[in-house]
């Protein structure tokens, strides 16, 4: 008799934050329509699609950067529709942009200083070395200026400086974009996924669909604005017409993909 719980998918947490129908855009057009999706605690949820599938739309509704004109955003049991960045970062949501994610003229200590803006000053002092210990690579360069470090270091301090905040949910826009694909899997599979064992719910938009689909949990796959397909990525791979949501599936799905050239 085989074993029936071999097979058996682990149950997803219970979610952390959770979008519920929720549709944004420009100018009164809408990008994204009726999208729900959820992550909780320890897990990494993917979001993957083609260029202009409205990956960063999304992220920028989840926390306060663009309206919601319809659905709602939930944060554990309280609604946190259309509000501000701040007031988001306050209640532990973590955001990491693709550009302008850090302060190039300043050094990587006071970067991580400027990360722990709600806190007060004793209590930055405390959480810079805890930082640290999570990206020891950031160790020798705390008085070395943002500029000067490499793409793979600045992507490291752009996390490290949210994490100063200690948030719940990270939420992060195609943090291997402009990296080589060698450091790439490297950022994802060392860095990412080591926020998911600190217990982190972290949320990824990210362009490296095969690098993504190996560190993801659950996958959620945008197009045009919508959810056309979801589940754990050996179930994706499983099916055949994944590929095919893809424009140019074969170089979308390569882990040398580059970023979006048209970010929506």
């Amino acid at each position: 008799m085989s074993d029936s719980t071999a097979t058996t998918p682990a149950k997803r947490p219970e979610p952390l934050l959770r979008a519920e129908g929720i549709t944004a855009g420009y100018g009164g057009v809408p990008v994204i329509q009726d999208i729900t999706l959820s992550v909780g605690p320890g897990e990494i949820v993917a979001v993957i699609g083609p260029n202009g599938a409205g990956k960063s739309t999304l992220l920028k509704s989840l926390v306060g950067i663009l309206r919601v004109t319809s659905g709602r955003i939930v944060l554990g049991d309280q609604d946190v529709t259309n509000r501000r960045p701040e007031e988001l970062a306050r209640r532990g949501v973590g955001y990491v942009p693709q550009v302008q994610d850090i302060f190039e003229p300043l050094t990587v200590l006071e970067n991580l200083e400027m990360g722990g803006y709600l806190l007060a000053a004793h209590t930055i002092r405390e959480r810079v070395p805890e930082v640290v210990e999570v990206f020891p690579a950031l160790k020798p360069m705390l008085k070395r200026r943002a500029d000067k470090l490499s793409g793979g270091e600045r992507k490291m301090l752009a996390i490290a400086r949210v994490l100063m905040l200690d948030p719940k949910v990270l939420i992060l826009d195609e943090p291997t974009a402009n990296l080589a694909p060698q450091l790439a899997d490297r950022l994802l599979r060392e860095q990412v996924s080591g926020l998911g064992k600190l217990g982190k719910a972290v949320l990824l938009v990210e362009q490296r669909a095969r690098a993504a689909l190996e560190i993801a949990a659950y996958t959620s796959v945008l197009v045009s604005g919508s959810i056309r397909m979801e589940g754990r990525p050996g179930e994706l791979l499983d099916r055949q017409d994944f590929e095919e949501l893809f424009l140019g599936a074969a170089t979308s799905l390569s882990s040398a993909s580059g970023s979006e050239a048209n970010k929506v």
